[in-house]
């Protein structure tokens, strides 16, 4: 398919939620997203300057693509479901390039007579849940921020148990449990206080299974059967559970999804900056941030934190490139047009060589402190590098993105700091 011909495809597709493909030659699959709107999130990758506010590896991606085929969905909930179970299926080239196993996020359902709801990062996943402990494993999932939202609104309508202890042998003693504080909020459906029977809870379970497996319809049936029973037998307070259960699934309001959802990159209307720093003290709570401004304005909202891993004590080059690697791990988040770090000319190379590495063409520059940490003066800003910026940014935007970086740095650091000291 020619450029046009990808364009015209895209302008048929839906303003609706959902998953679509990127083909090749052969028709096999090259990348799956998933997408509030398919029309203009597809309309996207067809942009101009889709190198620089994508990456050159979206763009190969792209380039390398000769059809585009979509599915529907109902909700935003059901399309990043429906996407983590294709990525799983045909494990698209392009999808499992762009993050190792590790850095994908999973959804956990614990072989106990209570099972457990958990997410868990890939890294962490056959260390603290091996295949034995797993009664069901769901994913991967590529957006670990927009899953926490999924599992929080799965919870409303399916109250699980995710950590508290259960409580049958207390009660056979005659004691009257603890609830836990999720019980108390409506979250967990009484595991801890003895207020729900294994059997019972099982069948929660199995509602929630059925959504993770992407058979929302059989669920639905399900609930409808459970309902007529529950009322056949009087149960009518049981009975309403259930139609609340059903209404919520038919009525997703998944704004918290559409709200955090990547559908737009940076266009030449939006000044977009990332400021990075690293906080330690003599090595220890080893710890670094991204804060970005646009237009001027902190957007706090898409601040992240970092512990650092794998860079040694007090290595504050090697801290910023894994923060950096970490951070273009994720493809879901929209690409700054200009990136401050903390420090002289080595860490503005450091931070170029991480951007060479994975293909992205972004200005760096930093911002250089005195003895008392006050900036005087900007490294970098008249680099031949910065004449590829279609925008102006104003000093005032790059100085107030590196004090945000620092002061977001400092606070994270001193809460790592007394939790690693045993103080809270």
């Amino acid at each position: 398919m020619t450029l046009q011909e990808f364009k015209k495809k895209s302008s048929r597709m839906p303003d609706t939620p959902g998953v679509y493909f990127f083909l090749g030659s052969r028709k096999e699959t090259l990348y799956i997203g998933k997408a509030t709107s398919l029309r203009s999130r597809t309309r996207s990758y067809f942009s101009g300057d889709l190198a620089h506010t994508r990456g050159v590896f979206v763009a190969s991606m792209v380039a390398r693509a000769r059809g585009l085929d979509w599915r529907e969905t109902d909700s935003v909930l059901e399309a990043l479901i429906l996407e983590a179970n294709l990525i799983k299926h045909y494990k698209p080239h392009y999808n499992t390039l762009a993050k190792d196993d590790k850095s994908f996020n999973y959804v956990v359902i614990t072989k106990e007579a209570f099972p457990r709801v958990l997410l868990v990062r890939g890294k962490n996943l056959e260390t603290e849940f091996p295949a034995h402990s797993r009664g069901y494993l769901f994913g991967p999932f590529p957006h670990g921020l927009q899953l926490r939202e999924v599992l929080k609104l799965i919870r409303k309508i399916f109250p699980y148990r995710d950590s508290c202890t259960p409580a049958p042998d207390a009660l056979l003693q005659g004691k009257n449990p603890k609830a836990c504080f999720n019980r108390h909020i409506g979250l967990c459906p009484g595991v801890c206080s003895g207020e729900i029977a294994s059997m019972e809870y099982r069948r929660i379970v199995r509602h929630i299974v059925l959504l993770f497996q992407g058979k929302k319809k059989e669920l639905l049936r399900m609930l409808q059967r459970e309902m007529k029973l529950a009322v056949k037998n009087e149960a009518f307070e049981r009975a309403g559970v259930l139609h609340r259960q059903i209404f919520a699934l038919t009525h997703i309001q998944d704004v918290s999804l559409i709200k955090e959802e990547y559908h737009r990159p940076p266009t030449s209307s939006i000044r977009r900056i990332e400021a990075y720093d690293i906080a330690h003290l003599q090595g220890s709570a080893n710890v670094g941030v991204m804060v970005v401004v646009e237009d001027g304005l902190a957007q706090k909202g898409e601040y992240r934190k970092f512990r650092i891993r794998s860079a040694k004590s007090g290595d504050d080059i090697g801290a910023l490139k894994e923060v950096l690697t970490r951070r273009l791990e994720h493809n879901e988040w929209p690409l700054p047009q200009l990136i401050v770090v903390d420090g002289a000319m080595a860490h503005i190379k450091a931070a170029r060589s991480v951007l060479t590495h994975y293909g992205v063409g972004i200005p760096v520059i930093s911002v250089v402190k005195d003895e008392k940490h006050r900036p005087r003066g900007i490294t970098g800003l008249r680099d031949q590098a910065l004449g590829g910026l279609s925008i102006k940014i104003d000093e005032r935007e790059i100085l107030l993105a590196n004090a945000e970086a620092h002061r977001f740095a400092i606070g994270y650091h001193r809460r790592v700091s007394r939790q690693e000291k045993g103080i809270y």
